[in-house]
C-alpha cells in the first residue's frame, strides 16, 4: 500500500492533529453558517472534545444539555459546570434529573432493561429541554469510528420525528487515540482528556442488580478512590480503563480485628488502542 499511495499517488504524509482540527472548524462552518446547534454533553471524552471543537467553529451558535441522571462519577457534574460553564463560558444548560432516574429504576435488575430506561429517560429529558428553545437546526454529536463499527445507533437516537436534526460529527473519522490528541489540540485540560471511558447508563450498570442508593454510593466512591490510587501509582498513564463494579450481594470478611458483612468490590482494568479489542492490565498485589 505505501509505494502505492507515495509513490503512485504521489500523496503527501501532511495529515496532523492541527490540520485536522482546521478543517473540521472549517467544515463545521460551512454546514452550520449563523445557525445553532444543540449538544447533549455528558462530560465524557468524546461530548468533550466535540463540544470544544464546536466552540471553536461556532461560539455561541453551540448550545450544550448537561444531564446529571444521578449516575454520573463522583464530582464528574460539578467539573462539566466548571469546565464548559464557567471557565470556556459555552452556552450550559444544566440539568439536575437525579430522583427522576433513580425512581424510574427502582427494583429493575436487567442490565439490558436499565439501559433501555436510562436511555429512554435521557431522550425524554434531552427531548424536553430542546422543545423550550428556538432556532436549533443541529444535533452534535460526539461519534467516533468505533461507534460506527460496533454501535447501530446514534450517540442521541430515538428523538420524536418533529425533532428531527441535521447531524454534526466531526469526530467520526477518529479513534480514542486521536479524539484525545484532538482534545490536547484543542487546549482541554489533561485530566478531562485523559479521563476514563465512561458508558452512557453510567454508574447504572456498575452497580449490579436493582440500584439501590446505599451501593450505587459505594460503587461512586470506589471508583474515585480507585482513580486516585492508581493515579498515586502512575498506573493513570498506563491503563486505558479502570473501574469499580459492586454487586447485589455481600460477602464476610475481617476489618478492624472484627467480622464484617459488607458490599464486595471487583475492580477490571484494561488496555486497547482502538476501543475494540482489550487486554488485561497485571496490577500488582500491594496496590490492590
Amino acid at each position: 500500500v505505501k509505494p502505492f499511495v507515495f509513490e503512485t499517488c504521489k500523496a503527501e504524509a501532511n495529515w496532523n492533529m492541527t490540520n485536522f482540527v482546521n478543517d473540521q472548524v472549517e467544515l463545521v462552518r460551512r454546514q452550520v453558517g449563523n445557525r445553532k446547534v444543540l449538544l447533549a454533553l455528558s462530560g465524557g471524552v468524546d461530548s468533550s472534545v466535540v463540544a470544544a471543537l464546536l466552540l471553536k467553529a461556532i461560539g455561541d451558535n453551540l448550545v450544550c444539555v448537561h444531564v446529571n441522571h444521578g449516575l454520573m462519577r463522583k464530582g464528574e457534574s460539578e467539573d462539566v459546570v466548571e469546565m464548559f460553564g464557567n471557565q470556556l463560558k459555552a452556552n450550559l444548560i444544566y440539568v439536575d434529573a437525579t430522583e427522576r432516574f433513580l425512581t424510574k429504576l427502582e427494583g429493575v435488575e436487567d442490565p439490558e432493561q436499565k439501559r433501555k430506561i436510562i436511555g429512554g429517560e435521557f431522550i425524554r429529558v434531552f427531548e424536553e429541554e430542546a422543545r423550550k428553545l428556538d432556532g436549533i437546526d443541529f444535533l452534535g454529536q460526539g461519534t467516533i469510528y468505533p461507534d460506527k463499527m460496533v454501535k447501530s445507533h446514534h450517540n442521541v437516537g430515538g428523538l420524536p420525528e418533529d425533532l428531527q436534526f441535521e447531524l454534526v460529527e466531526p469526530l467520526r473519522q477518529l479513534f480514542k487515540d486521536e479524539v484525545r490528541a484532538c482534545g490536547v489540540e484543542l487546549g482541554l485540560p489533561y485530566e478531562m482528556v485523559y479521563r476514563q471511558p465512561f458508558p452512557g447508563p453510567g454508574l447504572g450498570v456498575r452497580c449490579l442488580g436493582a440500584i439501590t442508593r446505599d451501593r450505587l454510593e459505594a460503587v461512586r466512591e470506589s471508583d474515585a478512590i480507585l482513580r486516585e490510587e492508581f493515579r498515586i501509582a502512575g498506573l493513570d498513564k498506563k491503563v486505558w480503563q479502570y473501574f469499580t463494579v459492586v454487586p447485589d450481594f455481600k460477602s464476610v470478611g475481617v476489618r478492624d480485628n472484627a467480622r464484617s458483612f459488607e458490599w464486595p468490590v471487583i475492580i477490571r482494568a484494561v488496555n486497547t488502542i482502538d476501543a475494540m479489542t482489550a487486554t488485561i492490565e497485571p496490577v500488582e498485589w500491594p496496590i490492590l
